[in-house]
């Protein structure tokens, strides 16, 4: 086996300075991180559109024991592995074959590639296994476990907090650049830490603000700005005056305050595939977009809510700015629980193929209807949250997070849905195929696949979903032509090269399709 120590070195050496009780822990962990980065590293080799691959086979067919994957480079270079379900979410792959050789470690696989800007992306997966190790080092025994309902969590932090593996199938599921050992514990939201707001004052006629801005967050003529602590220690390298103490959610620079709101801060550093700072534009549109996503939710039939924003400021700078909204816990009656899909993994709700069935019947049946009035959620497992009964049965789903949606000015006009001035010019477009990618590349190859947990699963809850849905155009589009996902190595892979990229996936529903 080949294997590079030198992130998982680093992240053990640090962790012997700040918490060498993990230390133990740690070390048995890493063996199933990289398990788990190298599983969506081989997904991404086997099925996305990367350009030194030139062609990929499968031996057996699908389902025999021993079925295979490879992939031939364009150098005469082959790879061999499992069989890829692009739709699994356990860590599968223990090593890949490289011409021959043996890798457990993704990030040695990556540098022996050899392909255009691997070797940043080999250091992002060395720092992905380490951080992964480290969030399952932090867990106690039994975590992942929630088969009686009564110890479920009351606050919905502690929901979101249950994610310790990040996205299901990007290689950089817990790759944290710019944060030391000493800062993923005292801020990933998988160490349940509190964390200590900053609030920093600006000239209320420096900012932009939309929506109400707290009276509590005002001083005179000056708007307090929430600060996150990495944010002002490492970017705006500024002292801000103590803050509230508050509950980190899965996205990190998102917080739970102690009066209930959620609070998204600026954090101008590159998780998994993206810099988390707030744009001036998002922040000036955000009132509108707020108000116009909650006037379609009654399109809905009460089947969906939208949280609404409540505030949003910033000091002329992606780098200064927060935005106020309210918790998804606002739309759970009492006994009811509001979870993000993400966090489902460990219930016993997800052992239940009726139960897959209806949660994916209830998600399409809302996704596509927004779809055909002219509204695509990016509605992934972070974004998505469902209502439970007291039973564990689905009943409603939550949104969250605007800033991503596309919006056909064509479709709204079609249903005699206004378009409202100000609403973000790249979010608008009548381009089909832009739209049903945004939909079910997050909705379907996102929080369904990742639910279900693999294709057999994912197709019998699709087969039951779509049997009584109203047969438009993206129905047919959704059963009949290849799924849709994030090429998110590939654009790990091409820097140069801005906005998403997208591969094509097997098609669930379809027998025929490899």
């Amino acid at each position: 086996m080949h294997r590079s120590p030198t992130a998982e070195a680093e992240v053990a050496a640090e962790l012997e300075a700040v918490r060498p009780a993990l230390g133990a822990r740690y070390a048995a962990a890493l063996p199933g991180a990289r398990a788990a980065v190298l599983t969506r590293l081989w997904r991404a080799l086997v099925h996305e559109p990367l350009p030194w691959i030139e062609r990929r086979e499968v031996s057996r067919g699908p389902g025999e024991p021993g079925a295979e994957s490879s992939v031939r480079l364009r150098d005469g270079r082959r790879l061999h592995g499992p069989r890829a379900d692009p739709y699994a979410t356990a860590a599968y792959v223990t090593d890949v074959r490289l011409a021959g050789v043996a890798y457990d470690d993704p990030a040695r696989l990556m540098t022996e590639l050899g392909v255009p800007h691997g070797a940043a992306f080999a250091a992002e997966l060395g720092h992905s296994v380490a951080s992964l190790a480290l969030s399952r080092a932090g867990q106690e025994p039994g975590h992942a476990l929630l088969a009686d309902r009564r110890a479920w969590p009351v606050a919905d932090w502690e929901w979101e907090q249950r994610v310790v593996d990040g996205h299901p199938y990007h290689p950089n599921c817990r790759t944290r650049p710019g944060f030391s050992v000493a800062e993923q514990l005292a801020y990933g939201p998988e160490h349940r830490p509190s964390v200590q707001l900053g609030l920093l004052p600006v000239p209320a006629g420096e900012c932009l603000v939309s929506g109400a801005w707290p009276e509590h967050l005002r001083d005179g003529g000056r708007l307090l700005i929430p600060v996150h602590p990495w944010q002002a220690a490492h970017v705006l390298k500024r002292s801000c005056a103590e803050g509230v103490v508050a509950h980190p959610l899965m996205s990190l620079r998102t917080l739970a305050l102690p009066d209930g709101p959620h609070v998204k801060t600026a954090l101008s550093t590159r998780l998994t595939s993206s810099v988390r700072d707030i744009s001036i534009g998002s922040i000036a549109a955000s009132a509108t977009l707020s108000a116009f996503a909650e006037s379609l939710a009654p399109r809905t039939d009460g089947l969906l809510h939208m949280t609404r924003t409540l505030g949003a400021a910033t000091a002329d700078s992606p780098d200064l700015a927060a935005v106020l909204r309210e918790s998804p816990r606002e739309y759970g009656a009492p006994g009811e629980h509001v979870v993000p899909v993400a966090a489902l993994a460990g219930t016993e709700l997800l052992a239940s193929a009726a139960w897959l069935a209806r949660f994916a019947r209830l998600s399409l049946a809302v996704g596509l209807r927004l779809l055909e009035l002219g509204v695509a959620l990016e509605a992934h497992g972070q974004n998505l949250l469902v209502v439970l009964s007291a039973s564990g049965a689905p009943l409603r789903l939550v949104y969250r997070d605007l800033a991503d949606i596309r919006v056909s000015p064509a479709r709204l006009a079609r249903h005699g849905v206004p378009l409202p001035d100000g609403l973000p010019a790249r979010i608008l477009t009548d381009d089909v195929t832009a739209l049903r990618r945004k939909l079910f590349g997050s909705l379907v190859a996102g929080a369904l696949a990742a639910t279900a947990g693999s294709r057999p699963a994912l197709r019998a809850a699709l087969e039951t979903a779509v049997r009584d849905l109203p047969r438009t155009p993206d129905l047919v589009a959704l059963c009949e032509n290849p799924l849709p996902t994030k090429a998110l190595t590939l654009m790990r892979l091409s820097p140069g090269t801005p906005g998403d990229q997208w591969a094509l996936l097997p098609n669930p529903l379809r027998t025929d399709a490899n």
